[in-house]
């Protein structure tokens, strides 16, 4: 069946992109080891939210998004400046005593919201299913009609959900291997930002005269 392919390539991709370590996966494997699972489900419950709003965007509006490249590269920048600022709060609770929890990913805004902002102000998202859709459109695998539309979007929303989710119970596993050492947690996730914030500079950085599938695995 057409549609139940759409919705199992939605899914696979989706699921393919979240897997590569970047800002929201390891957020949510922070705050589900500071904060436990329920916060971290809260908070990719945000992040897919968001993400399925910019697919369906992306969809509809493909011949805008063509014309809208420096927007997204100065907003890129600015997401680079949160997860540097992600990395040094993380550094800052493994090496002060007196601090145990990030304080971006730990304070008092609802988990959920958290992801909300956080996904909306990850612009990386956006090129790459801009990319991946137009691949499909290409290929007639995907076609300008809401019912593929609401299932490739269905699809997707899963997807990024499974791969957030193995985050969190990675972490958690993580932590208990770990025998709960809250500070090696917090530099190894600190480390983890710090070499993400690096390769969406290294990627910035590049001169790129179109949207590809392959510009935003962070």
């Amino acid at each position: 069946m057409p549609l139940l392919r759409i919705f199992f390539t939605g899914l696979f991709i989706s699921l393919l992109g979240t897997l590569p370590l970047g800002t929201l996966n390891v957020a949510a494997m922070q705050i589900s080891v500071t904060d436990g699972v329920g916060p971290a489900i809260n908070f990719s419950l945000g992040v897919l939210l968001v993400e399925m709003l910019y697919v369906r965007v992306s969809l509809v509006g493909i011949d805008w998004m063509r014309k809208q490249e420096k927007f997204f590269r100065w907003f890129g920048w600015f997401s680079v400046l949160i997860v540097i600022a992600l990395a040094v709060s993380s550094f800052v609770a493994a090496a002060d005593p007196h601090v145990k929890k990030n304080v971006i990913l730990s304070g008092t805004l609802h988990r959920f919201w958290l992801g909300v902002t956080m996904s909306a102000l990850n612009p990386m998202q956006v090129p790459f299913w801009f990319g991946w859709s137009s691949v499909l459109f290409a290929k007639k695998i995907l076609l300008p009609r809401n019912d593929h539309y609401n299932v490739y979007i269905s699809g997707i929303g899963i997807g990024t959900f499974i791969g957030i989710a193995i985050f969190i119970f990675s972490g958690q596993f993580l932590v208990k291997g770990l025998n709960a050492h809250q500070k090696m947690m917090n530099w190894i996730i600190g480390g983890i930002f710090a070499v993400t914030a690096l390769i969406m500079i290294w990627k910035l950085s590049r001169k790129k005269g179109s949207f590809t599938p392959d510009q935003a695995s962070a």
